[in-house]
């Protein structure tokens, strides 16, 4: 099932945009059907999950952390991490550089911009993206990198709303990507709302539950 899940999406989503598949809750035999049929970037929301499915899985896969970071836990993914999306704190990103440093690698990460109008989700206001992109500060850090944004819409139906959420950062990603060469991705979009994410300017998406099925959270 997954194998086929897995094609119908590749399938159906433009060359330009990257699968990310949430693979959070899941066991490693379902990781390595998708991994045979030839998805090689996963996505985990937990730091130790991950680096359980890293020790066991092949070394040629991706990992990317979507969930919601705490400084204190990047020390143990820094030696392998492939991307990190929900980077919503100044903080976060002199620890991850700190890190990467030991490693002597640089990490690639996506700040993460608040667009829902609900207040459970985390980001960063467009003005605050702004500011640590131009300062002295943010540009001595070198062992990271920012490559884009990631953004996650409110948990609504009403498509509109959707809309006019992935719009406005699809905009401000424009705006920021002509100054600076080195963002060029656009993470937005899951499994239920990825199409319209797409359509409205998306180059990466984090599809779970349409690829592996619903989640087991016991």
């Amino acid at each position: 099932m997954i194998t086929e899940n897995l094609q119908k999406i590749k399938d159906a989503i433009p060359d330009h945009v990257t699968l990310v598949a949430v693979s959070k809750t899941k066991p490693i035999a379902d990781l390595q059907e998708a991994y045979d049929a030839g998805q090689r970037i996963f996505g985990e929301n937990k730091i130790q999950e991950m680096v359980d499915k890293y020790d066991i899985l092949p070394k040629d896969i991706k990992w990317h952390m979507i969930g919601h970071l705490q400084s204190n836990k990047v020390k143990y993914m820094a030696h392998f991490v492939d991307l990190i999306h929900g980077v919503d704190k100044f903080k976060t990103l002199k620890e991850i550089n700190k890190q990467a440093k030991k490693h002597d690698r640089i990490i690639n990460c996506l700040l993460q911009a608040k667009i829902a109008e609900e207040d459970t989700k985390f980001g960063l206001s467009f003005e605050d993206i702004e500011a640590i992109l131009v300062s002295e500060e943010f540009a001595s850090l070198k062992n990271i990198k920012v490559v884009g944004f990631m953004g996650m819409a409110t948990f609504t139906d009403n498509n509109s709303q959707l809309e006019k959420e992935f719009a406005s950062l699809k905009h401000f990603f424009d705006k920021q990507s002509a100054k600076n060469p080195a963002l060029e991705i656009l993470s937005m979009g899951m499994s239920g709302d990825y199409p319209l994410a797409i359509k409205k300017g998306s180059t990466m998406v984090r599809v779970g539950s349409s690829i592996f099925g619903s989640r087991n959270y016991n």
